[in-house]
C-alpha cells in the first residue's frame, strides 16, 4: 500500500503536466494570419528553389568572414522583413545623394543609401549636413511574384499622366534605366530606352532581381556578380554571394503567397469595402489587377487583389522629402499595395508604422496625411460619419 501511494505521489505531477500540455498545445496559426509560405501550385523544382531561397533570406547572417560590409545597414535579409512583413523604424533605410527637387545633383556626395554601420575599426557613413534625404521603411515581401507578372499594358491602361478624365488623379509609371543584367519581360513597353519600374517606394526597381541585387549591395555590402562588376570587363574579382544564391532569393520572393483577406463576411467589413470605393480610394489603390502569361504556371493569368496600380502619384507637399529616384519627383510615390495591411503590426512590434517612412502610427493617421492627388478622397473620407470611418478602417484591416 505504501509503495502504491508513493507511486501515485510520483505520478501525480507527471499526469498534471501531461494534462496541462494538452491544454496548452494548439494547432498551427490560421493560414490567413501568416504572410510567409509558398504560393500553391509550384512544381517540385520551384518548391526546392523556394526552400533554398527561404534559408538564404531568413537564416543566413553575414559577418566579416563571409562578406559583410565593410559598410552596411544590416547583416541579413530577414532582419529587415520579419515574417516577410513590413519593417520597423529600427530597420528603416536612409536614401540620399541623387538630385534635389530642382533637379540639381548633390555634387561630391555618395549614395543612394546611407550605410550607417561598419565593421570594427571602420567608420560608418554619416549623413552630411543639409543633404536632402528620405527614409524608407522596408515593405512586406508577400505576393511580389504576382505584381511582377502584371503586364506593362495593364499599368499603362491605368495611367493618366495628364488627367484627361478630370478626376484629379494622374498616375504615371516611373520610367527607369534597367541594369544590363535584368531580363526584360516579353510584354515590356519601353519608352525612349527606359522601362517601367514597379518595386520600391518610388518604383525605382525593375524586377525582383534588380531589387535583390541592390539589397545585397546597398544593405549588406555583399559583393555579387550583378551589382559589383567592372564596367569594362564585367568581371567580379571576388564575389561573396553566388549567382545561384541570389537567384534562389529572387525565386523565394517571387513564389511567396499573396496575403489572404480575413473576416470578409462581417457586415462592417462589407460596408467598409463599399465606402472605400465610394470615397475614391480605389482610383489609386486599384482593387484588382491581373497577371498575364508567365513561365511560372502558379502565377499566370491570376487575379491580383493587391489594391495598387503600381504607378506614381503626387501626394502633396506634406509627403515631399525632396528626394527623387528615376523619373519620380520628390512628392511622387508609388501606390503601396494594401493587401496584408491588417497584419502589419505583427512584424512592426505590435504597432503600425505606415507611409513611406513609418511616420503614421495608425491607419487613420496615414489617411489624414494623404494630399496632392489624394486630397479629394481624403476630404470625402473626412465627411463620413465616425461609424462609417470605423467601417472603412475595419475593411482595410481585413486585407
Amino acid at each position: 500500500m505504501r509503495q502504491t501511494r508513493s507511486l501515485l505521489i510520483w505520478l501525480a505531477p507527471a499526469l498534471a503536466l501531461l494534462s496541462s500540455c494538452e491544454t496548452l498545445m494548439t494547432g498551427p496559426p490560421p493560414e490567413d494570419s501568416l504572410l510567409d509560405g509558398p504560393v500553391a501550385g509550384l512544381t517540385t523544382e520551384q518548391s526546392g528553389q523556394f526552400l533554398r531561397g527561404d534559408v538564404a533570406f531568413n537564416d543566413e547572417v553575414f559577418t566579416s568572414a563571409n562578406g559583410l560590409g565593410p559598410l552596411f545597414v544590416s547583416n541579413s535579409c530577414g532582419s529587415c522583413h520579419a515574417g516577410d512583413g513590413k519593417g520597423h523604424p529600427a530597420t528603416t533605410l536612409t536614401r540620399f545623394g541623387q538630385v534635389d527637387s530642382t533637379g540639381n545633383p548633390f555634387a561630391g556626395r555618395q549614395g543612394p543609401q546611407l550605410q550607417h554601420r561598419a565593421l570594427p575599426g571602420l567608420m560608418p557613413e554619416v549623413l552630411p549636413a543639409g543633404v536632402v534625404h528620405s527614409r524608407f521603411t522596408p515593405p512586406a515581401n508577400t505576393g511580389l511574384g504576382f505584381l511582377d507578372a502584371v503586364p506593362d499594358d495593364a499599368l499603362l491602361a491605368l495611367a493618366d499622366p495628364n488627367d484627361r478624365d478630370g478626376d484629379g488623379i494622374s498616375g504615371r509609371p516611373n520610367w527607369i534605366t534597367v541594369p544590363d543584367y535584368a531580363t526584360l519581360r516579353p510584354d515590356a513597353r519601353p519608352r525612349a530606352g527606359k522601362y517601367i519600374g514597379r518595386f520600391g517606394k518610388k518604383a525605382a526597381a525593375y524586377d525582383l532581381l534588380h531589387q535583390t541585387a541592390s539589397a545585397y549591395n546597398q544593405d549588406m555590402g555583399v559583393i555579387s556578380f550583378f551589382e559589383d562588376r567592372d564596367p569594362n570587363t564585367h568581371n567580379v574579382l571576388d564575389p561573396e554571394v553566388s549567382n545561384q544564391k541570389v537567384q534562389d532569393v529572387v525565386a523565394y520572393l517571387k513564389f511567396l503567397k499573396a496575403p489572404q483577406p480575413r473576416e470578409t463576411e462581417q457586415a462592417a467589413v462589407l460596408a467598409g469595402e463599399q465606402l472605400f470605393v465610394q470615397v475614391g480610394c480605389g482610383k489609386c489603390h486599384t482593387p484588382e489587377l491581373r497577371t498575364g502569361d508567365s513561365p511560372v504556371a502558379a502565377l499566370a493569368n491570376r487575379p491580383v487583389r493587391a489594391y495598387t496600380d503600381l504607378l506614381l502619384h503626387d501626394m502633396g507637399p506634406g509627403l515631399n522629402d525632396g528626394y527623387t529616384e528615376g523619373s519620380a519627383q520628390p512628392a511622387e510615390w508609388r501606390t503601396p499595395p494594401l493587401w496584408g495591411l491588417g497584419l502589419s503590426p505583427n512584424s512592426q512590434g505590435g504597432s503600425y508604422f505606415l507611409l513611406h517612412d513609418g511616420r503614421a502610427r495608425s491607419i487613420e493617421a496615414a489617411i489624414a496625411q494623404h494630399g496632392g492627388e489624394a486630397t479629394g478622397s481624403r476630404d470625402r473620407h473626412d465627411r463620413l460619419s465616425a461609424a462609417e470611418q470605423r467601417q472603412l478602417v475595419d475593411f482595410l484591416k481585413s486585407l
